[in-house]
């Protein structure tokens, strides 16, 4: 997870002094908006909106709590609730314009990928690690989505990527020290 770090670290750097690489990530981001139909991209990118990606994470922790998986449900929902936590005070720290809105700050890092990221694989590692697949694809989906919309620019995706990837690190590695042990007591 070291290079999740560095490059969290990187991003963030770049953006608050407005280096060579966020330069060029608003040139890529400039080249990218709109290539799709724009339907496309607002419903990709939807699939970060709390009011989806939380009803799935919800319905894998009922699940996970059913069958006797409280904890790690738990470790899931905690996982979730280090999203905003994380994000907000990142947003208004950095406070980067928007690629549509120039006026607007507080779109670094992304939060609608976040939110994707840690819901999605949360959920997959609750029901079957057999989803995870799904999990990296709808992320990667909602990601695409906000960047070839112009919801944010792809800097901001790969930073949440980044810490989105720590919250599961710590969130999955409660869970496996909680399973070991209780298989263990068992």
């Amino acid at each position: 997870m070291f290079w999740a770090v560095v490059v969290l670290s990187v991003t963030t750097w770049q953006v608050l002094v407005h280096g060579p690489l966020a330069r060029l990530d608003e040139r890529l981001s400039r080249s990218l908006v709109d290539t799709v139909p724009r339907g496309l991209s607002e419903a990709a990118s939807d699939l970060g909106n709390m009011t989806v990606a939380l009803p799935v994470l919800a319905a894998a922790m009922a699940y996970a709590a059913w069958r006797g998986r409280r904890l790690a449900a738990l470790y899931a929902a905690l996982a979730m609730a280090a999203v905003p936590l994380l994000i907000v005070p990142l947003k208004e720290w950095t406070a980067r314009p928007g690629p549509l809105e120039p006026w607007a700050h507080g779109y670094y890092p992304s939060g609608h990928t976040a939110t994707a990221m840690v819901a999605y694989f949360g959920a997959a590692f609750l029901v079957s690690r057999r989803l995870v697949p799904v999990a990296a694809v709808l992320t990667a989906v909602t990601g695409t989505g906000l960047i070839l919309r112009g919801f944010h620019w792809p800097l901001d995706v790969l930073a949440s990527l980044c810490l989105g990837l720590l919250i599961l690190r710590v969130s999955a590695g409660h869970q496996r020290s909680t399973g070991s042990t209780r298989r263990s007591c068992g």
